[in-house]
Protein backbone atom coordinates (compact mmCIF):
# COMPACT_ATOMS: atom_id res chain seq x y z
CA UNK A 1 0.00 0.00 0.00
CA UNK A 2 1.38 3.28 -1.10
CA UNK A 3 0.36 6.54 -0.49
CA UNK A 4 3.37 9.01 -0.71
CA UNK A 5 4.16 10.46 -3.95
CA UNK A 6 6.61 8.41 -6.36
CA UNK A 7 7.76 11.03 -8.85
CA UNK A 8 8.78 14.70 -7.77
CA UNK A 9 6.30 16.75 -5.88
CA UNK A 10 3.36 18.51 -6.58
CA UNK A 11 2.49 17.39 -10.23
CA UNK A 12 -0.05 14.84 -10.52
CA UNK A 13 0.29 12.90 -14.47
CA UNK A 14 -2.36 10.83 -15.41
CA UNK A 15 0.25 8.04 -14.79
CA UNK A 16 0.03 8.82 -11.08
CA UNK A 17 -3.15 9.81 -10.96
CA UNK A 18 -3.77 5.97 -11.83
CA UNK A 19 -1.37 4.78 -9.40
CA UNK A 20 -3.14 6.82 -6.69
CA UNK A 21 -6.58 5.24 -7.53
CA UNK A 22 -5.07 1.93 -7.43
CA UNK A 23 -4.13 2.79 -3.58
CA UNK A 24 -6.73 3.92 -2.87
CA UNK A 25 -8.76 1.13 -3.83
CA UNK A 26 -6.49 -0.75 -1.70
CA UNK A 27 -6.46 1.22 0.98
CA UNK A 28 -10.54 1.52 0.67
CA UNK A 29 -10.95 -2.28 0.46
CA UNK A 30 -8.71 -2.66 3.37
CA UNK A 31 -10.79 -0.23 5.70
CA UNK A 32 -14.02 -2.20 4.20
CA UNK A 33 -13.10 -5.25 5.56
CA UNK A 34 -12.44 -3.60 8.63
CA UNK A 35 -15.55 -1.81 8.70
CA UNK A 36 -17.97 -4.65 7.35
CA UNK A 37 -16.93 -6.58 10.85
CA UNK A 38 -18.38 -3.84 13.00
CA UNK A 39 -21.00 -3.38 10.71
CA UNK A 40 -22.12 -7.15 11.14
CA UNK A 41 -22.73 -6.80 14.80
CA UNK A 42 -24.19 -3.57 15.08
CA UNK A 43 -27.10 -4.10 12.64
CA UNK A 44 -28.50 -7.64 15.44
CA UNK A 45 -27.14 -6.40 18.47
CA UNK A 46 -26.38 -2.69 18.25
CA UNK A 47 -23.13 -3.15 19.63
CA UNK A 48 -20.02 -1.39 18.46
CA UNK A 49 -17.22 -3.96 19.59
CA UNK A 50 -14.18 -2.23 19.53
CA UNK A 51 -13.06 -5.61 20.70
CA UNK A 52 -12.56 -6.39 17.08
CA UNK A 53 -9.46 -4.92 16.95
CA UNK A 54 -8.19 -7.32 19.28
CA UNK A 55 -9.41 -10.11 17.08
CA UNK A 56 -7.32 -8.75 14.44
CA UNK A 57 -4.35 -8.35 17.17
CA UNK A 58 -4.94 -12.36 18.13
CA UNK A 59 -4.58 -13.00 14.47
CA UNK A 60 -1.40 -10.92 13.86
CA UNK A 61 0.30 -13.05 16.70
CA UNK A 62 -1.40 -16.33 15.53
CA UNK A 63 1.11 -15.83 12.25
CA UNK A 64 4.17 -14.74 14.49
CA UNK A 65 3.94 -18.37 16.35
CA UNK A 66 2.28 -20.79 13.79
CA UNK A 67 5.17 -20.83 11.37
CA UNK A 68 5.69 -24.41 10.23
CA UNK A 69 2.56 -24.95 7.82
CA UNK A 70 2.67 -23.91 4.09
CA UNK A 71 1.57 -20.69 3.75
CA UNK A 72 -2.39 -21.87 2.82
CA UNK A 73 -2.48 -24.05 5.53
CA UNK A 74 -0.74 -21.45 8.07
CA UNK A 75 -3.95 -18.42 6.83
CA UNK A 76 -6.45 -21.08 7.40
CA UNK A 77 -5.21 -21.90 10.85
CA UNK A 78 -4.68 -17.78 11.84
CA UNK A 79 -8.75 -17.37 10.30
CA UNK A 80 -9.87 -20.51 12.45
CA UNK A 81 -7.87 -18.88 15.39
CA UNK A 82 -9.65 -15.15 15.28
CA UNK A 83 -13.39 -17.21 14.36
CA UNK A 84 -12.62 -19.46 17.96
CA UNK A 85 -11.73 -16.25 19.63
CA UNK A 86 -14.71 -14.15 18.63
CA UNK A 87 -16.94 -17.17 20.07
CA UNK A 88 -15.18 -17.45 23.08
CA UNK A 89 -15.39 -13.79 23.46
CA UNK A 90 -19.39 -13.88 22.81
CA UNK A 91 -19.58 -16.54 25.13
CA UNK A 92 -18.04 -15.08 27.67
CA UNK A 93 -18.05 -11.53 27.53
CA UNK A 94 -21.18 -10.55 25.42
CA UNK A 95 -23.46 -13.03 26.17
CA UNK A 96 -24.21 -12.49 30.01
CA UNK A 97 -24.39 -8.93 28.86
CA UNK A 98 -27.09 -9.51 26.33
CA UNK A 99 -29.89 -8.12 27.86
CA UNK A 100 -28.11 -4.96 29.08
CA UNK A 101 -28.31 -1.40 27.67
CA UNK A 102 -26.21 -0.40 24.42
CA UNK A 103 -24.18 1.54 26.96
CA UNK A 104 -23.41 -1.54 29.09
CA UNK A 105 -22.45 -3.31 25.54
CA UNK A 106 -20.20 -0.92 24.86
CA UNK A 107 -18.05 -0.32 28.00
CA UNK A 108 -18.25 -4.23 27.61
CA UNK A 109 -16.44 -3.59 24.64
CA UNK A 110 -13.89 -1.57 25.92
CA UNK A 111 -13.17 -4.02 28.97
CA UNK A 112 -12.67 -6.78 26.90
CA UNK A 113 -10.26 -4.53 24.19
CA UNK A 114 -8.21 -3.41 27.17
CA UNK A 115 -8.55 -6.78 28.94
CA UNK A 116 -6.81 -8.47 25.64
CA UNK A 117 -4.33 -5.14 24.97
CA UNK A 118 -2.65 -5.90 28.10
CA UNK A 119 -2.66 -9.66 28.24
CA UNK A 120 -1.38 -9.45 24.80
CA UNK A 121 1.75 -6.87 26.78
CA UNK A 122 2.49 -9.73 29.40
CA UNK A 123 2.70 -12.69 27.14
CA UNK A 124 4.54 -11.02 23.99
CA UNK A 125 6.03 -7.56 25.96
CA UNK A 126 5.27 -4.31 24.34
CA UNK A 127 7.49 -3.67 21.79
CA UNK A 128 6.85 -5.01 18.13
CA UNK A 129 7.51 -7.63 16.56
CA UNK A 130 8.73 -8.14 12.50
CA UNK A 131 6.87 -10.65 10.86
CA UNK A 132 5.93 -11.94 6.93
CA UNK A 133 3.75 -13.78 5.05
CA UNK A 134 4.94 -14.78 1.66
CA UNK A 135 7.48 -13.32 0.19
CA UNK A 136 5.55 -12.90 -3.25
CA UNK A 137 3.52 -10.83 -1.51
CA UNK A 138 6.60 -7.96 -1.31
CA UNK A 139 7.00 -8.14 -4.91
CA UNK A 140 5.25 -6.11 -7.58
CA UNK A 141 3.48 -7.04 -11.08
CA UNK A 142 4.50 -4.92 -14.41
CA UNK A 143 1.64 -3.77 -16.07
CA UNK A 144 2.91 -1.64 -18.95
CA UNK A 145 4.26 1.62 -17.54
CA UNK A 146 2.36 0.64 -14.30
CA UNK A 147 3.99 -1.27 -11.46
CA UNK A 148 1.42 -2.52 -8.34
CA UNK A 149 2.87 -4.22 -5.67
CA UNK A 150 1.05 -7.92 -5.47
CA UNK A 151 -0.08 -6.98 -2.04
CA UNK A 152 -2.53 -4.25 -3.38
CA UNK A 153 -4.04 -6.92 -5.92
CA UNK A 154 -4.26 -9.52 -3.06
CA UNK A 155 -6.04 -6.77 -0.57
CA UNK A 156 -8.32 -5.68 -3.56
CA UNK A 157 -9.36 -9.24 -4.89
CA UNK A 158 -9.47 -10.79 -1.24
CA UNK A 159 -12.01 -7.76 -0.05
CA UNK A 160 -14.01 -8.57 -3.23
CA UNK A 161 -14.02 -12.09 -2.73
CA UNK A 162 -15.08 -11.45 1.23
CA UNK A 163 -18.02 -9.22 0.48
CA UNK A 164 -18.96 -11.38 -2.11
CA UNK A 165 -19.41 -13.96 -0.12
CA UNK A 166 -20.35 -12.66 3.14
CA UNK A 167 -23.39 -10.76 0.70
CA UNK A 168 -24.46 -15.16 -0.73
CA UNK A 169 -24.38 -16.08 2.67
CA UNK A 170 -26.81 -13.05 3.97
CA UNK A 171 -28.80 -14.21 0.93
CA UNK A 172 -28.66 -17.43 0.09
CA UNK A 173 -28.59 -19.62 3.46
CA UNK A 174 -31.42 -19.48 6.46
CA UNK A 175 -29.07 -18.92 9.25
CA UNK A 176 -28.02 -15.67 6.94
CA UNK A 177 -31.55 -15.04 6.16
CA UNK A 178 -32.49 -15.17 9.58
CA UNK A 179 -29.26 -12.83 10.50
CA UNK A 180 -31.08 -10.27 8.07
CA UNK A 181 -34.46 -10.73 10.07
CA UNK A 182 -33.20 -10.27 13.10
CA UNK A 183 -31.00 -7.34 11.93
CA UNK A 184 -34.48 -6.11 10.64
CA UNK A 185 -36.43 -6.61 14.08
CA UNK A 186 -35.12 -9.06 16.41
CA UNK A 187 -37.94 -9.63 19.02
CA UNK A 188 -40.37 -10.31 16.36
CA UNK A 189 -37.89 -12.78 14.34
CA UNK A 190 -37.77 -14.57 17.77
CA UNK A 191 -41.11 -14.88 17.99
CA UNK A 192 -41.10 -16.44 14.33
CA UNK A 193 -38.83 -19.33 15.77
CA UNK A 194 -35.18 -17.18 14.91
CA UNK A 195 -32.63 -18.73 18.05
CA UNK A 196 -30.84 -15.84 18.90
CA UNK A 197 -27.87 -18.02 20.11
CA UNK A 198 -27.13 -19.37 16.84
CA UNK A 199 -27.52 -16.14 15.08
CA UNK A 200 -25.58 -13.37 17.26
CA UNK A 201 -22.88 -16.63 17.49
CA UNK A 202 -23.17 -16.77 13.76
CA UNK A 203 -22.66 -12.78 13.73
CA UNK A 204 -19.35 -12.86 16.06
CA UNK A 205 -17.87 -15.99 13.93
CA UNK A 206 -17.93 -13.65 10.49
CA UNK A 207 -16.61 -10.93 12.61
CA UNK A 208 -13.76 -13.16 13.62
CA UNK A 209 -13.25 -14.76 9.92
CA UNK A 210 -13.11 -11.44 8.39
CA UNK A 211 -10.75 -10.14 11.44
CA UNK A 212 -8.57 -13.09 10.93
CA UNK A 213 -8.20 -12.13 7.27
CA UNK A 214 -7.78 -7.96 7.65
CA UNK A 215 -4.80 -9.14 10.11
CA UNK A 216 -3.05 -10.88 7.97
CA UNK A 217 -3.26 -8.21 5.16
CA UNK A 218 -2.52 -5.91 7.79
CA UNK A 219 0.98 -7.66 9.16
CA UNK A 220 2.17 -8.14 5.26
CA UNK A 221 1.62 -4.78 4.60
CA UNK A 222 2.96 -3.46 8.28
CA UNK A 223 5.92 -5.82 8.75
CA UNK A 224 4.70 -5.37 12.19
CA UNK A 225 3.32 -6.70 14.99
CA UNK A 226 1.94 -5.34 18.09
CA UNK A 227 -0.48 -5.29 20.98
CA UNK A 228 -1.58 -2.30 19.95
CA UNK A 229 -1.99 -3.16 16.26
CA UNK A 230 -6.14 -3.10 15.83
CA UNK A 231 -6.32 0.00 17.49
CA UNK A 232 -5.74 2.22 14.76
CA UNK A 233 -8.03 -0.27 11.97
CA UNK A 234 -10.78 -0.31 14.31
CA UNK A 235 -11.25 3.55 14.95
CA UNK A 236 -11.20 3.18 10.76
CA UNK A 237 -13.67 1.05 10.79
CA UNK A 238 -15.89 2.90 13.57
CA UNK A 239 -15.24 6.19 11.94
CA UNK A 240 -16.37 4.46 7.79
CA UNK A 241 -19.55 2.25 9.42
CA UNK A 242 -20.77 6.21 11.01
CA UNK A 243 -20.15 7.44 7.61
CA UNK A 244 -21.65 4.70 5.80
CA UNK A 245 -24.95 4.74 8.45
CA UNK A 246 -25.19 3.17 11.38
CA UNK A 247 -27.15 -0.20 10.33
CA UNK A 248 -26.13 -0.46 6.73
CA UNK A 249 -23.39 -3.23 5.94
CA UNK A 250 -23.38 -1.49 2.13
CA UNK A 251 -22.94 2.12 3.93
CA UNK A 252 -20.24 0.48 5.97
CA UNK A 253 -18.20 -0.68 2.67
CA UNK A 254 -19.17 2.92 0.93
CA UNK A 255 -17.51 4.52 3.87
CA UNK A 256 -14.37 2.22 3.62
CA UNK A 257 -13.87 2.85 0.37
CA UNK A 258 -14.85 6.79 0.81
CA UNK A 259 -12.47 6.92 3.74
CA UNK A 260 -9.50 5.36 2.04
CA UNK A 261 -9.70 7.10 -0.86
CA UNK A 262 -10.15 10.82 0.85
CA UNK A 263 -6.48 9.68 2.70
CA UNK A 264 -4.91 8.57 -0.81
CA UNK A 265 -6.10 11.76 -2.48
CA UNK A 266 -5.20 13.86 0.34
CA UNK A 267 -1.61 11.94 0.54
CA UNK A 268 -1.12 13.03 -3.13
CA UNK A 269 -2.44 16.36 -3.22
CA UNK A 270 -1.48 18.61 -0.12
CA UNK A 271 1.82 20.75 -0.05
CA UNK A 272 4.54 19.03 1.25
CA UNK A 273 4.69 20.87 4.36
CA UNK A 274 1.04 20.10 5.36
CA UNK A 275 1.53 15.46 4.44
CA UNK A 276 2.62 14.95 8.38
CA UNK A 277 -1.24 16.29 8.98
CA UNK A 278 -3.22 14.13 6.16
CA UNK A 279 -5.14 12.79 9.23
CA UNK A 280 -6.38 15.80 10.67
CA UNK A 281 -7.58 16.71 7.09
CA UNK A 282 -9.17 13.05 6.36
CA UNK A 283 -11.06 13.75 10.01
CA UNK A 284 -12.06 17.32 8.69
CA UNK A 285 -13.10 16.23 5.66
CA UNK A 286 -15.45 13.09 7.58
CA UNK A 287 -16.71 15.80 9.17
CA UNK A 288 -17.72 17.93 6.89
CA UNK A 289 -19.81 15.07 5.45
CA UNK A 290 -21.68 14.57 8.74
CA UNK A 291 -22.71 17.95 8.97
CA UNK A 292 -24.17 17.78 5.69
CA UNK A 293 -25.50 14.35 6.07
CA UNK A 294 -25.82 13.58 9.09
CA UNK A 295 -27.40 9.88 9.13
CA UNK A 296 -24.31 9.11 6.86
CA UNK A 297 -24.22 8.80 3.03
CA UNK A 298 -27.02 5.48 3.18
CA UNK A 299 -30.24 5.78 5.49
CA UNK A 300 -31.05 2.39 7.55
CA UNK A 301 -34.57 2.52 8.52
CA UNK A 302 -34.43 -0.93 10.66
CA UNK A 303 -35.97 -1.21 13.60
CA UNK A 304 -33.23 -2.36 16.17
CA UNK A 305 -34.89 -3.64 19.83
CA UNK A 306 -33.28 -5.24 22.24
CA UNK A 307 -31.57 -8.70 22.15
Amino acid sequence: MRVGPRRGEGHLNVHLVIEYVIDGLSLGSLYALFALGIGLLFGIMRLINFAHGELMMIGAYGLLFITSPPWPIRVLLVVGLTVFAALVMERVAFRPARGADPDTLLITSFAVSFLLQNLAILIFGALPRGATIWPFLTRSVHVGSYTIPNIDLVTVGVTTALLAGVGAFLGRTRIGVQMRASAENFTMARLLGVRANTVIATAFALSGLLAGAASIILVQQTGLISPTIGVTPVLAAFVATILGGLGSLTGAVIGGYFLGGVTVALQATLPFAFRSYRDAFVFGAVLLVLVLRPQGLLIHRSTYTRV
